[in-house]
């Protein structure tokens, strides 16, 4: 990767409290999120899907982890696609609506992000580089 290392783990990290904060409300205030997702526009194609409850639960609990994964470098790719894969139906079914343009676009910038560590995965100060140094050494060591 050639990127500089604080930056990127800077990037990683403040990206990841998005996800964090997020996800914890989506588990602290069920209710409140499920509402909101009750009235959003496209509401039917979520509950084609499953109730909104059991769509915020395990919305909350995806973004949780992947926040945590994202933020301490862990399988850094996987949690940005996984992340990816909640983020565009949330962004599709409660962001597509004109007075939703804000809120629209920060999505589409956050995707940029997290498509960036799809692509690159993390190097700088993450548990996927300590991890990719041990299996490097476990050779040598033997």
């Amino acid at each position: 990767m050639t990127t500089r290392p604080l930056p990127e783990a800077t990037f990683r990290v403040l990206l990841s409290l998005l996800f964090l904060v997020s996800g914890t409300t989506h588990l602290l205030k069920p209710a409140a999120i499920a509402a909101r997702l009750d009235t959003a526009p496209f509401a039917h194609l979520a509950a084609f899907v499953a109730p909104s409850a059991t769509l915020v639960f395990l919305t909350g609990v995806g973004l949780v982890a992947g926040g945590l994964a994202l933020l301490v470098g862990f399988q850094t790719r996987l949690a940005a696609l996984g992340l990816i894969a909640i983020l565009v139906p949330i962004t599709l079914t409660v962001q597509m609506t004109p007075e939703a343009l804000g809120p629209l676009f920060k999505n589409v910038a956050i995707l940029g992000g997290l498509i960036f560590f799809a692509a690159h995965g993390s190097d700088a100060f993450s548990v996927d580089r300590a991890l990719r140094r041990r299996r490097a050494l476990a050779p040598a060591l033997s």
